[in-house]
């Protein structure tokens, strides 16, 4: 044979293992239906919501994503969503703006630099921040954090007043997107920061060792050896938290004034809003038509969430690039 002929690659082999003692054909199969079951209650969601706002979507036309009036008279009746979608995307930016950086430092303090007792208490912590329901949160919020982020926000407009984010003309600070997107970041924070202490923990050990041993420091070994490692999975993460954001419905509606206006940049303003927050405040009192209304909020806000939530699972799985 010469040297120039290569030998043919054995193909590789597929192991395929099934269920076969009774038990195991049991436990395979209501496992499998367990997880299908979840797509179809997904979907059976979806299609009832879009059949309730079918009426709405139909009498508004595409206004009703894009415009900024809402007027429940029955005569000429006029459901429009625009300021509270933008003001949804708005609180969502700015949480995860927030509690990105909050999120990654515990992650790091809790894998690299905590003993193991400590770790295990933050992590407890943590976890139990985020099994605290919305409306303590939001109670938290208006009557303790809200004076206090007040003052924040009196001192980002003494000192930054000229830009356009930190405008103030009515000297109210109380009840604006800036302190509704602290609270949202507080929310947020234990569910970035779990799947960023997945993302660290399962790190190769040897090469961050072998980084520090080279004379590289704790802060460069950070910024190019682990966030460029952890970056997809640390993305996803934060996708994740943005999901649970877009849809917070109490904790804003308590720190938020609900205003059917635009506020495109202005954060220490006392206007804003949310798409969940007015679905519950309206929802009480909403006759048939505005019923229609509402729910057609939800089918739109319900398709952006899946949409975020889709992609953050995607890259949470890709994101192992110590596999490659």
């Amino acid at each position: 044979m010469s040297e120039n002929e290569t030998k043919p690659v054995a193909e590789r082999r597929v192991l395929r293992a099934k269920p076969f003692s009774r038990s195991d054909r049991i436990f395979f199969k209501t496992a499998t239906a367990a997880a299908n079951s979840s797509i179809v209650l997904v979907t059976l969601i979806l299609v009832f919501l879009a059949w309730r706002s079918w009426p709405a979507f139909q009498s508004q036309g595409i206004g009703y994503i894009f415009g900024s009036t809402w007027d429940n008279n029955p005569e000429k009746m006029i459901m429009q969503i625009g300021p509270m979608l933008w003001g949804s995307i708005q609180l969502s930016i700015i949480g995860v703006l927030l509690a990105v950086p909050m999120s990654i430092s515990i992650a790091y303090f809790i894998v690299f630099m905590a003993n193991k007792k400590i770790g295990s208490g933050v992590t407890i912590l943590v976890d139990l921040l985020a099994a605290l329901p919305s409306v303590v949160l939001g109670l938290w919020g208006l009557i303790v954090f809200s004076p206090v982020a007040a003052g924040w926000a009196k001192l980002l407009h003494d000192t930054l007043g000229f830009l356009p984010f930190f405008a103030n003309e009515d000297g109210n600070f109380l009840r604006s997107p800036f302190i509704a997107g602290w609270v949202v970041a507080v929310m947020i924070v234990p569910i970035i920061a779990s799947v960023t202490r997945e993302i660290f923990s399962q790190l190769d050990r040897e090469l961050i060792n072998a980084s520090l041993a080279l004379g590289a420091g704790r802060w460069s070994t950070f910024r190019r050896v682990i966030l460029p490692t952890a970056s997809g999975g640390i993305v996803g993460g934060v996708l994740l938290g943005l999901g649970r954001a877009l849809g917070e419905t109490v904790a804003i509606y308590f720190v938020l004034n609900l205003v059917f206006e635009v506020n495109w940049f202005n954060i220490l303003q006392a206007k804003g809003g949310s798409v969940a927050s007015m679905i519950m405040s309206k929802f009480g009192e909403a006759g048939p038509a505005e019923v229609a209304g509402l729910m057609a909020a939800g089918v739109v806000l319900f398709v952006v969430t899946l949409l975020v939530n889709s992609l953050a699972s995607y890259i949470v799985v890709k994101a192992q690039p110590w596999r490659k």
